[in-house]
């Protein structure tokens, strides 16, 4: 099976696992949760606009791009953003307000486990005893690392919003899974620009303030990373890996929240951050590790996505050359045969007990 979807989705948790330590500190620096959420995606519409202008400039005939958003696209589209676009974020950022950065860092762990979820009992996809091993291992380091020796006590408020929070990315990342054989950066960008006016315009309605000054530049850098770069690579990731192994991946991020916010905002929770390390770094093993191969039928299908012909669902002929990425509408004939494969965009078929 291909590595370079696990390549995406480690970027992909990098670059988001780190925005809730900085993120507490625009909140501290008196920038409302409401307004804070829709500057995120406003930055991550800017950033992404601007890479997609640079990029144009560089390379005007650049011969590798990615299927465009159609029409029916609309509708998974429209749901990813009011998820995982307006109330996931407004949510996060209320209760990263009520919680710690580090704490809040850890129970990012959610979302992978949300979306691992609503993967198998919503869309079926599968899940080997590997992939459920590697989910009890991630949820309790998300347990060890959510305990707080020091202050003894729960906060019930805030751990309740992250936790609606990853619930809803969840879904996101369910839907997005359903267009993300299309161009992720469109994909970004559209979702940045309505993510981001609607939460702005909330926040003007409810007479909150967005302060115009440095920390307003911050938090659109911040959005330009944490949330756009990230959610190209996630999109990239969700062709190749399928929801609920993305999701498992994507764990990872709270790991480097945590050891942001240890080096950020000076936090710390004691020595079960080390039982918790290798908790994780055994769940990242068993579903680094996993091979997935079966028996397996291919309906005939007609769509168009960026490929190559270098691998075995791709030998169809066309006039050009065939020896670069390229998208156009192809027909795949109906196959039968075996080979280790993730449910990605050419296995999303039904496993039998």
């Amino acid at each position: 099976m291909k590595r370079q979807p696990l390549f995406y989705i480690f970027i992909s948790a990098i670059c988001f696992g780190i925005s809730p330590p900085f993120a507490k500190t625009l909140l501290v620096a008196d920038i409302s949760p409401i307004a804070l959420a829709g500057l995120l995606y406003t930055g991550a519409f800017l950033g992404l606009s601007l890479y997609s202008l640079g990029r144009r400039s560089l390379s005007p005939r650049s011969d590798v791009t990615r299927a465009s958003l159609q029409g029916k696209d609309i509708p998974w589209l429209a749901a990813a953003t009011l998820f995982g676009g307006i109330i996931a974020p407004i949510c996060l950022m209320f209760g990263l307000s009520r919680t710690s950065g580090f704490s809040t860092s850890l129970l990012l762990n959610l979302e992978g486990v949300a979306t691992a979820v609503i993967a198998v009992l919503f869309f079926k996809e599968n899940a080997g005893k590997r992939l459920w091993w590697a989910l009890a291992c991630m949820t309790l380091a998300g347990i060890f690392l959510g305990w707080d020796a020091n202050r003894g006590e729960f906060n019930v408020t805030g751990p309740l919003l992250i936790a609606l929070s990853m619930a809803c990315w969840g879904i996101d990342n369910n839907v997005t899974r359903h267009i993300a054989a299309r161009d992720p950066i469109q994909i970004a960008l559209v979702k940045g620009l309505f993510a981001g006016t609607t939460s702005l315009s909330l926040a003007y309605l409810l007479g909150v303030g967005i302060p115009w000054n440095l920390n307003t530049i911050k938090a659109l850098l911040l959005g330009a990373f944490s949330y756009g770069v990230s959610l190209v690579f996630f999109i990239k990731a969700l062709e190749g890996l399928g929801s609920f192994r993305t999701g498992l991946f994507f764990s990872l991020a709270p790991f480097i929240g945590a050891v942001a916010s240890l080096i950020l905002l000076r936090e710390w929770i004691g020595w079960v951050m080390f039982p918790a390390a290798a908790l994780m770094i055994t769940g990242l093993w068993l579903m680094v590790e996993e091979e997935h191969s079966h028996l397996h039928v291919h309906e005939e299908a007609t769509h168009a996505h960026l490929h190559t012909h270098d691998d075995l669902h791709h030998h169809h002929d066309h006039d050009g050359a065939t020896d670069k990425s390229h998208v156009h509408e192809h027909t795949h004939q109906a196959e039968f045969h075996a080979h280790a494969h993730w449910p990605d965009t050419h296995h999303r078929h039904v496993h039998k007990a």
